[in-house]
């Protein structure tokens, strides 16, 4: 199924007389099949536009009675575009984001919400953040904080941040950008009370983040070394908050390089092991259905970025 694009006067050119009436489908029926595509959910759409799923799908049926051609094929959880569907699809999405730029106060920029980990977004994202936003001066960024399961669509995130490996999640575009890699880091002065000696350090006190509880089990397991009973253990909501009580002596904890080099680098932290690999990349994910061009620019930003990152130190002491 063909969209023809024509040559259109401005309205002002046309005479009353030789006005014809634009034969659209119904233009809620068209907003309902564009807030599907772009984020890739009958739901995820229905919040958006603040109707019920069931009303999203009726709307789109009734698209496609209006056009005479299937728009979408395939079970209820697992739809896929026809090819009339996703040059629709496009076609919308060409149209509305002009309509959008049209509207009075679109001088303000282009606004890309991005989903990431709070922690990352603090230590790694932000502080390069102002490359970004210099080279794209008409894109508001805002960053919303969140690490769990990606729901494109809500509070309007078009790109997010997760560490991710293997197969391309249904729906969406991967772009991983960044290796991740893990140790124990401390402060230096707690360092130099246990003697500098890898044996007194992991007696140390032992710091959990709930975001990743086997950290500990894991770095152990990788690095060949059997853990000792620590002199206490201690738990943190967030990671961000346990690194911050391991650069104020309260303990060892293991996190990513992403997240320590920044304090590392300002000395408040050491990493006496070094960092050892892990096999997920931080990777920025857009909706595969629709293109957004801002989120896009996103993802070559910090393909770039990753690529110029600094790799992790190799350790300072034996790891047995």
């Amino acid at each position: 199924m063909a969209f023809p694009r024509q040559s259109i006067k401005p309205i002002w050119d046309v005479s009353w007389d030789h006005m014809v009436r634009r034969r659209l489908p119904s233009l809620k029926s068209l907003q309902a099949f564009e807030a599907f595509a772009r984020v890739g959910s009958m739901v995820r759409a229905a919040d958006e536009l603040c109707v019920t799923h069931g009303a999203v799908s009726r709307q789109i049926k009734a698209l496609e009675r209006q056009l005479g051609a299937k728009l979408l094929t395939g079970p209820r959880h697992g739809l896929t575009f026809t090819p009339a569907g996703q040059e629709l699809a496009a076609c919308l999405a060409t149209a509305f984001d002009q309509i959008a730029a049209g509207l009075p106060g679109a001088e303000a920029g282009e606004e890309l919400v991005v989903s990431s980990p709070g922690t990352f977004a603090m230590k790694w994202l932000i502080p390069r953040l102002a490359g970004f936003i210099e080279a794209n001066p008409g894109i508001q960024v805002r960053i919303i904080e969140d690490g769990g399961a990606v729901e494109f669509g809500r509070g309007g995130v078009q790109a997010a941040i997760r560490l991710h490996r293997g197969a391309v999640p249904p729906g969406m575009t991967t772009t991983p950008f960044l290796t991740h890699s893990f140790g124990p880091v401390l402060s230096p002065g707690l360092f130099d009370r246990a003697g500098r000696a890898a044996a007194q350090a992991l007696l140390l006190p032992r710091l959990h983040s709930e975001t990743f509880a086997e950290s500990w089990a894991r770095w152990a397991a990788d690095a060949g070394v059997d853990l000792p009973r620590p002199s206490a253990e201690r738990s943190f909501e967030h990671n961000s908050y346990m690194l911050e009580a391991a650069a104020a002596g309260l303990g060892i904890a293991v996190t990513a390089w992403a997240f320590a080099q920044s304090d590392i680098e300002a000395g408040r932290l050491i990493a006496p092991w070094g960092f050892l690999p892990l096999a997920t990349r931080f990777t920025c994910l857009r909706p595969s259905l629709v293109s957004h061009p801002a989120a896009d620019r996103l993802a070559r930003w910090l393909v770039t970025e990753g690529r110029r990152a600094k790799p992790p130190p190799g350790p300072l002491i034996p790891s047995t």
